[in-house]
């Protein structure tokens, strides 16, 4: 009572001199203050470490409760301000908020950011934010992400009337970490009205192009995010003609040909198809000499390979108009092999589609051939003595096998076989990559170099020269006369997994479980452009016979096209069950893309046409646990005892034209022919 006295006592005697309003401030000031005196905080920013908990949350809710058309959009925000206000914890010396942050909301991120958690799961003191990588690659770059100018100016007004609710720390990291670029609406691009609703409609939450670390101008390898426009080197990507003097030897061989066999009626002859071709070569944008990979001079057998391409490519199977969705009718040949015990880790079919070979985890290689008849070697290479075999095994290796490729060739129809496969590459665990002879049914050389395992190899399209990806995070250029490697691929985060090249041999592609594919220019080793946008890591690679698209595939079902000119997305395209599309195969005409993975399918797409996911395939089957393969926008869930779900819904989209279901059969390979016929390979595993 003696207080409250004096405190009377005291607002009386400040009334009397005039100081009407001191006792609604001495209220005010008083209403912030803990019995102790000590100030209690109004705003979240001055909360201490639990701020980023309340303001993610805020963000999170906002989003999910705002409208649909920008909500995939405004998700996509979600990511970098989780791993900012999470390094932000743990450099504030918050360990035991950092923790709760992660367990609250990291589940969220699982299905897309899967190998980032797991690194960033390993933080815990300030020191770790310096010296872990995945943490490096944030703390040192900002955050690309690309919104609408609506989308965009509307979180602005929500995070600025919850200011004191959380909306400042979200501005702040916004401000110091991400680089936020805002688009208007157009009627052509991925943020008109249109796109907008159908991304809406399907569920669709896939990064843009240019999103993610580093931030980059869409399809270009410049990573300088303050560019402007994009800033692309230009492409050269014609295909590569004979020299004057190969040419006419083939033209002479071509002539004489149709004399032989003249062509059916209404069939160009072999001549003619050849010029055709020459002349619609020549007017390509073709690169010169000096941006080539010197090759050696043709050979007999570079004449003859030639040759044959002329006949299968006058009478292939031609797919070149608009498929719709529809057709065409594809063939597919399926060799399944049984008795593996899952060891089988790769295949590869031979050019003149007469050997199949498959490395195992058991160290060595085993080459087949197709049609069953006997391989031809000397008494000590075959399995049953001095015996004829139709298979051979190929034993160096010290480690597992991860990949194998035939030497280009072509079919022969004469007995000496001159363009028949002759060379086998193979990479391993051990780190090295093997020469093998198929006469002599022996290794010649052994490629040492990288610094890990080679996850990938590949020979060019002249053959000469391979390329290999590895562990060690980089891809590099082989000739076959030299043990060194030509050159040196750095660039990607982590392992580059697969590597392909493109069909004039002057660009090379890396594909990464950093989810990136890279385009490098061979004479130099420059990077010429960079394609972001998978939500997986990558697990399959090819470019198209035209030389101006490129696939791309990930262990999460998804294939994206890339128009490699102006380093565009073109579409995605679902329809594979998770755990990794392992193989993609151009047509002659690259018009269909044929795609085989972990799910047991071979499926095929129409390039051509814009997908809707809302679109009718065609049923081929059934699959391996006995679910309709079709092309509705989805597949019902399986069932089993007691209703419990066996399977998640997957999204097959308008441009899948067929699926080819196996048994139990993951599909390991599928390769065009050059007469549009389809091989597929894989193992059986019961």
């Amino acid at each position: 009572m003696a207080n409250d006295t004096l405190s009377q006592q005291v607002l009386e005697y400040l009334s009397k001199k005039g100081y009407n309003r001191t006792e609604a401030m001495l209220r005010m000031e008083s209403a912030n203050q803990d019995v102790d005196g000590r100030p209690i905080p109004t705003r979240v920013e001055d909360s201490g470490g639990v701020k980023y908990g309340k303001a993610f949350d805020l963000l999170r809710h906002w989003i999910e409760e705002n409208l649909e058309i920008y909500k995939p959009d405004l998700r996509r925000l979600l990511w970098p301000v989780f791993v900012y206000s999470f390094l932000d914890l743990v450099s504030d010396f918050y360990p035991h908020e950092a923790r709760i942050f992660f367990s609250n909301f990291s589940e969220m991120f699982e299905n897309e950011h899967e190998a980032d958690l797991r690194g960033l799961q390993a933080i815990a003191l300030p020191e770790h934010v310096g010296t872990n990588e995945i943490a490096k690659i944030y703390q040192t770059q900002r955050y690309r992400a690309t919104l609408s100018q609506t989308a965009f100016f509307n979180l602005i007004q929500f995070l600025e009337s919850k200011e004191k609710e959380g909306g400042a720390v979200i501005v702040g990291i916004l401000q110091s970490r991400l680089n936020v670029v805002t688009v208007e609406r157009t009627a052509e691009d991925q943020f008109s009205l249109a796109k907008l609703l159908e991304r809406a409609k399907n569920k669709e939450d896939y990064p843009a192009e240019d999103e993610g670390i580093p931030g980059h101008n869409p399809g270009s390898a410049n990573i300088d995010s303050s560019a402007g426009s994009a800033v692309l080197t230009k492409l050269k990507l014609g295909h590569v003609t004979l020299d004057a003097e190969a040419r006419q030897d083939v033209l002479w061989d071509l002539e004489d040909e149709d004399k032989t066999n003249p062509p059916a009626v209404g069939q160009p002859s072999l001549v003619e198809a050849f010029e055709q071709r020459i002349k619609r070569e020549e007017s390509e944008d073709i690169p010169g000499r000096t941006e080539l990979p010197p090759r050696p001079p043709p050979l007999a057998r570079d004449v003859a390979m030639e040759i044959q391409r002329v006949k299968e490519n006058r009478d292939r199977l031609k797919v070149s108009e608009k498929t719709g969705g529809v057709g065409p009718g594809m063939n597919v040949v399926m060799y399944t092999f049984h008795n593996t015990h899952d060891g089988i880790t790769c295949l590869d079919f031979s050019g003149d589609y007469l050997l199949v070979a498959a490395g195992t985890d058991m160290h060595f290689i085993r080459v087949w051939s197709l049609d069953g008849t006997p391989l031809p070697g000397p008494a000590q290479a075959n399995d049953q003595g001095s015996r004829p075999a139709a298979s051979h095994r190929l034993i160096g290796h010290s480690g597992p096998v991860y990949a194998v490729s035939f030497a280009p060739a072509t079919a022969s129809s004469d007995k000496q076989q001159i363009t028949k496969a002759k060379y086998l590459l193979s990479s391993s665990a051990d780190k090295t990559v093997r020469l093998w002879s198929l006469d002599a049914w022996a290794c010649l050389v052994v490629y040492k170099g990288h610094d890990g395992p080679v996850w990938d190899v590949t020979w060019g399209p002249f053959g000469h020269y391979f390329l290999t990806g590895s562990h060690d995070r980089t891809a590099r250029l082989w000739s076959t006369d030299r043990v060194d490697y030509l050159r040196l691929f750095v660039g990607h985060d982590r392992d580059v997994d697969h590597v392909c090249f493109h069909p004039n041999s002057a660009y090379i592609f890396t594909g990464s479980c950093d989810k990136m594919v890279r385009m490098w220019l061979v004479t130099n080793g420059y990077p010429v452009r960079m394609f972001t946008g998978h939500t997986g890591n990558i697990t399959a690679l090819a470019c198209s016979p035209s030389g101006k698209l490129l696939a791309s595939a990930d262990d999460v079902g998804t294939i994206i096209l890339w128009d490699l000119a102006p380093g565009k997305l073109l579409k995605r395209m679902r329809g594979h069950g998770k755990g990794g599309i392992w193989s993609l195969t151009w047509s002659v005409e690259s018009t269909v893309v044929v795609s085989g993975g972990a799910d047991g399918t071979v499926r095929v797409w129409d390039v051509q046409i814009p997908n809707d996911a809302s679109g009718q395939g065609k049923v081929v089957g059934e699959g391996g646990a006995g679910q309709k393969i079709d092309g509705a926008a989805q597949v019902a869930n399986v069932s089993g005892p007691g209703g419990k779900k066996k399977a998640k819904e997957v999204m097959v989209t308008s441009d899948q034209i067929s699926a080819f279901p196996t048994k139990k059969s993951p599909v390991y390979k599928v390769m065009f022919t050059q007469q549009n016929l389809v091989l597929a390979g894989g193992a059986y595993l019961p």
